[in-house]
């Protein structure tokens, strides 16, 4: 029995771990979203999908598969895909293999913005992120993450690392 000052739930142990993670999930993307915006004009989130377009088979997804990537409706995605398209960053068109779909195509001037913005935000990342860390711990976070990940959501696409310089 629980006296009316404790609540049900988590370990002491879990509640612990679940508030550090709780906080990361808060901080780390606003600080992401700040060095961007004042950095290179893009979201996060609108860097992500530059990113991916980045790194895709001729620089080309499905909306759909985008979609997926990001882990957003197709409604989020197509506001933010009008955004960069505003920009010259990104166009649309129908794709030839099945008119049903329509692709997202990073453009040139799309491709030069992510090399711009790389290097500050992969810095901010290293900042942040890995250089706290040890080189185990690193490995470790990784393998946690991929394990929390897969329990989410054992389907969700995995990218590798890309080359972005060609």
């Amino acid at each position: 029995m629980t006296t009316s000052d404790e609540l049900p739930g988590l370990s002491p142990a879990h509640l612990q771990a679940w508030a550090a993670i709780a906080t990361v999930l808060e901080r780390l993307p606003a600080a992401l979203d700040a060095q961007l915006l004042r950095d290179s004009g893009v979201t996060h989130y609108e860097h992500g999908l530059l990113y991916a377009l980045a790194t895709a088979s001729d620089r080309t997804l499905r909306l759909s598969t985008l979609a997926d990537y990001a882990n957003s409706t197709l409604s989020r995605l197509s506001r933010a895909i009008s955004r960069l398209e505003k920009k010259g960053w990104v166009r649309r068109e129908v794709d030839a293999t099945d008119g049903r779909f329509t692709l997202a195509i990073l453009t040139p001037e799309g491709h030069e913005q992510v090399v711009r913005a790389n290097p500050a935000h992969h810095a901010l990342v290293e900042q942040l992120v890995f250089e706290p860390l040890t080189e185990a711990q690193v490995r470790q976070l990784a393998a946690i993450c991929g394990r929390i990940a897969t329990a989410i959501d054992p389907a969700a696409p995995v990218w590798g690392p890309p080359d972005l310089t060609g």
